[in-house]
């Protein structure tokens, strides 16, 4: 009895959990939270994506750059957008919290396969952690 009691709250907990696998698929993905990763104050890197339309996806806390200037390059196509962090207060009667996201231009189409190149200026603050995705 109670192996099949295990075995049913394993069963419905996995399928609970399967609904919420990442939608997305990522296309590309830097943490920043060393100042060694950039160069002059700016990270850059080089990566191919095939044509189609893709989001940027930010992992953020309240340390991270007031803005990110984020710019992509290639062949076909060009992409610049200074992304600007928000606090959103949040108040629940007995306290007050915030959560952080950027708010910009964060969807881009990609006319055909390229290489890109990407460019994060987080204008100064070199030490404030993010990580950015972009994501199809």
């Amino acid at each position: 009895m109670v192996v099949i009691t295990i075995a049913a709250v394993a069963a419905i907990g996995s399928s609970m959990f399967s609904g919420t696998k990442n939608q997305y698929e990522e296309i590309y993905h830097v943490m920043l939270a060393d100042p060694k990763l950039y160069h002059d104050g700016i990270f850059s890197d080089a990566f191919t994506v095939k044509g189609g339309t893709y989001q940027f996806r930010f992992v953020l806390n309240g340390d991270s750059p007031e803005v990110l200037t984020v710019t992509l390059k290639g062949k076909s196509f060009s992409f610049s957008e200074d992304f600007k962090l928000e606090g959103i207060p949040h108040d629940t009667g007995i306290s007050k919290y915030y959560t952080w996201k950027y708010n910009g231009q964060d969807t881009i189409n990609i006319p055909e396969e390229q290489e890109l190149q990407i460019s994060i200026n987080p204008q100064g603050n070199v030490l404030g952690p993010v990580s950015v995705y972009l994501v199809k």
